[in-house]
């Protein structure tokens, strides 16, 4: 069950997309929010592709079983958005997560991202492990530059300088 690939978002993948956020959010985590309260998945390339921006996924076959996004939110600082990972496909063995956030990395260096900024919710207890592990650090909001875009339920958020 190891066999994927990383690729950029091409257009006609937003309803997989949609459906593996919006399930994990909701019947994993119950998190009440909604696909409509996410715009940004359904404008993908004007949302995320904009400056060095850019939407990645995790493929198994044809099958959309992760996502990660970098948003360009100006002065050399991006946001890391939407890093979800299929149940099924979660851990170290499959090495999804790690693999979508060495894409993010490497794209963040070559195109000269000094830091990255994310958010995420309480309950995501892993994904807090993870990028702990993974070099993140925690800040306050307050800390989170202006253009940062906070969603509703974020409620921690992390730092990661990016080195050359």
């Amino acid at each position: 069950m190891t066999d994927f690939r990383i690729v950029e978002y091409r257009p006609g993948q937003e309803g997989e997309i949609i459906e593996l956020i919006s399930s994990i959010q909701r019947e994993e985590f119950n998190i009440n929010i909604t696909p409509e309260q996410q715009p940004d998945l359904k404008a993908i390339p004007s949302f995320y592709r904009t400056g060095a921006g850019n939407f990645w996924v995790a493929l198994a076959g044809d099958h959309v079983i992760g996502t990660v996004a970098l948003k360009d939110i100006g002065d050399s600082t991006a946001a890391l958005r939407k890093m979800f990972v299929a149940p099924a496909w979660r851990g170290k063995d499959t090495g999804v997560a790690a693999s979508l956030l060495d894409t993010v990395l490497a794209w963040a260096r070559e195109k000269g991202f000094r830091v990255i900024y994310l958010g995420t919710t309480a309950q995501f207890l892993a994904a807090h492990r993870f990028y702990e592990k993974n070099g993140f650090e925690a800040v306050a909001r307050e800390s989170l530059p202006d253009a940062f875009p906070v969603m509703g339920v974020d409620s921690r958020f992390y730092r990661f300088a990016v080195c050359r």
